[in-house]
């Protein structure tokens, strides 16, 4: 008698996004020769998202510098790309994943690379046609047409990094923005101070602040729960986001604000792993569980899920960074300091002198401690210095205040 041939080993990717693209480049790079199926709900081949509110929404680039990789690279690497495919639900008894049409594929491995969706604030109007949330490319085309003609009135909603960036994009075509938040911009992420420093930034572009929470968005407006109206022809929110962890929450794995997955991006489920901005994961160096919803996580998350799918070992450790380019500010951050820390020191020009004007420089670098040991840096218009802050980061020792704040002293010579 014959014998059957092999059923070869399936890797199935669900989230055809920058984490998924990577993990499945990483597969046929580290000399994976079964089948790799790479699931995306989008019609868009994999593509990063930082330009979806920086260059691309801004016009300063095509959209086309956004994709992973180029056409071609999945059918050259036998990798099987379907898009517009929607899944519905994960059978782990059968080791396999539901499609909205009823087909199921069949996978020996699994990675969740699902990513997050915007946030929506629960009040009346967060619906109407003129209201923007930023998360996937036709988000940010539609955002774009709706900003480029330069004479609207915007309202951004949030002051986090994505409503900033947006503020920025709109000032860029000449619009007329007002930012509406509770407090000062991005003073969870980066304290009163810090946060100052952004907030006078936009002012600085003519950017205008209403502090207050949203209560109502009208075809022409915002109003906020203290009586403030903004006019607005376009409104744009910017209040977080959720990841999209349902199937994995519906199929019976562990889910606490994201996936739960161990250092090696591991689930509950010894055959299924999570990366990307949809990922709780472990963290020694941290000593706690993070969710991270940079695009450097992504970058480096699924790549490191594809090996340990391999087999090989793998410890996810890496201090989480994150990036943003907002007018003539540039800025780089390391590390996970928010409600961590016990003092700030500044390497540069001192930020309060800039926001209260008596200097129009915008370049230092600020370090969060704790415990006399860094355990966050922002480095704002200073390059090459990153991975010196994270090897600080890494180190885990402790360090001179006076040295560190001193322009003289390299950063390699503190760690």
């Amino acid at each position: 008698m014959e014998e059957p041939m092999p059923v070869p080993e399936t890797y199935v990717v669900v989230g055809a996004s920058l984490a998924g693209a990577k993990a499945a480049q990483t597969l046929r790079e580290e000399g994976f020769t079964g089948r790799v199926v790479l699931i995306g709900e989008e019609t868009r081949r994999p593509y990063e998202r930082p330009p979806l509110t920086k260059g691309f929404l801004a016009g300063k680039d095509p959209f086309d510098k956004a994709y992973v990789h180029e056409e071609s690279w999945y059918a050259d690497n036998d990798v099987e790309l379907r898009l517009g495919v929607r899944v519905s639900g994960l059978d782990r008894a059968a080791h396999e994943v539901r499609l909205a049409d009823g087909e199921r594929v069949g996978y020996t491995k699994l990675l969740l690379t699902t990513g997050a969706s915007a946030r929506r604030p629960a009040v009346p109007g967060a619906d109407l046609e003129h209201v923007h949330y930023v998360r996937d490319a036709p988000d940010s085309e539609r955002l774009r047409a709706a900003l480029e003609p330069g004479d609207r009135r915007v309202a951004v909603v949030g002051a986090g990094w994505i409503g900033l960036e947006a503020a920025a994009a709109a000032r860029a075509y000449g619009n007329e923005v007002r930012v509406i938040a509770p407090s000062t911009p991005l003073r969870r992420s980066l304290g009163t101070e810090l946060g100052e420093v952004f907030a006078a930034l936009h002012r600085r572009h003519g950017v205008e602040f209403v502090t207050g929470d949203v209560a109502k968005i009208t075809e022409s407006s915002v109003l906020t729960t203290g009586g403030a109206e903004t006019p607005a022809d376009v409104v744009i929110v910017g209040v977080g986001a959720v990841p999209n962890s349902a199937l994995a929450e519906e199929a019976g794995l562990e889910v606490d604000d994201g996936i739960v997955v161990d250092a090696s991006l591991r689930t509950s489920d010894p055959d299924v792993y999570a990366a990307g901005d949809v990922a709780k994961a472990d963290h020694p160096l941290l000593g706690r569980r993070i969710r991270v919803e940079h695009w450097a996580n992504a970058l480096n998350g699924g790549p490191a899920a594809a090996r340990a799918m391999l087999g090989r070992p793998v410890v996810y450790d890496r201090v989480p960074y994150f990036y943003t380019d907002q007018y003539e500010l540039g800025m780089e951050a390391s590390g996970a300091w928010v409600g961590g820390y016990d003092q700030v020191v500044y390497r540069g020009t001192d930020p309060a002198a800039y926001v209260s004007g008596d200097t129009d420089e915008l370049e230092f670098i600020a370090f969060w401690l704790s415990g006399g040991r860094v355990v966050g840096g922002m480095n704002v218009n200073v390059w090459d210095v990153a991975g010196d802050i994270q090897a600080l980061i890494r180190s885990g020792r402790p360090v001179d205040a006076a040295r560190l704040a001193d322009p003289g002293v390299p950063l390699a010579d503190l760690v």
